[in-house]
């Protein structure tokens, strides 16, 4: 199965990365372009351990639904993420996070897998790899943009 590897370093604490990259909110806006909305589940805020969350957008101009599940969570330290419906065959997401050098150090291993054989591996290696990986490139800019300025405020949901 196809895994993407990310690395991304933010000058902010590590307790607000952790937070915008587990906020609904911030996810909506970051997939603002794909007219993605919550739906069903945990809809806004910091998702928790065992919530779920449906999500739906427009990809390829096509519309799809996907439920993912948080079945790992260590505070501060790291999440993990699930499908548990949705358009793949798999999907995982884990989202690591540590301090280094005095800046939070967010790495993001996403592995997925289309369905229909031979012909969604050509699908994820030609099309999904590239498409997801920007996909999450965007996501983690938006969290490093809001983490280092003072947005992480407009974010519902954090005591400051």
């Amino acid at each position: 199965m196809p895994t993407i590897h990310l690395i991304t370093s933010i000058n902010a604490p590590l307790k607000r990365c952790f937070d915008l990259s587990r906020s609904i909110d911030l996810h909506l806006i970051s997939a603002g372009d794909n007219r993605e909305e919550a739906v069903a589940g945990r809809v806004s805020g910091f998702i928790q351990l065992h919530e779920v969350v449906t999500w739906r957008a427009k990809h390829f101009g096509f519309w799809f639904t996907l439920t993912s599940a948080i079945t790992k969570m260590q505070l501060y330290d790291s999440f993990t993420d699930e499908m548990v419906d949705g358009p793949f065959k798999s999907l995982t997401h884990q989202h690591l996070f540590e301090v280094i050098d005095g800046k939070t150090i967010m790495k993001d291993v996403f592995t997925f897998g289309s369905p229909y054989g031979f012909l969604g591996k050509l699908a994820d290696e030609f099309v999904l790899s590239s498409y997801l990986k920007k996909f999450l490139e965007k996501r983690n800019e938006l969290i490093k943009g809001y983490a280092e300025s003072d947005r992480w405020k407009e974010i519902p949901g954090f005591i400051f």
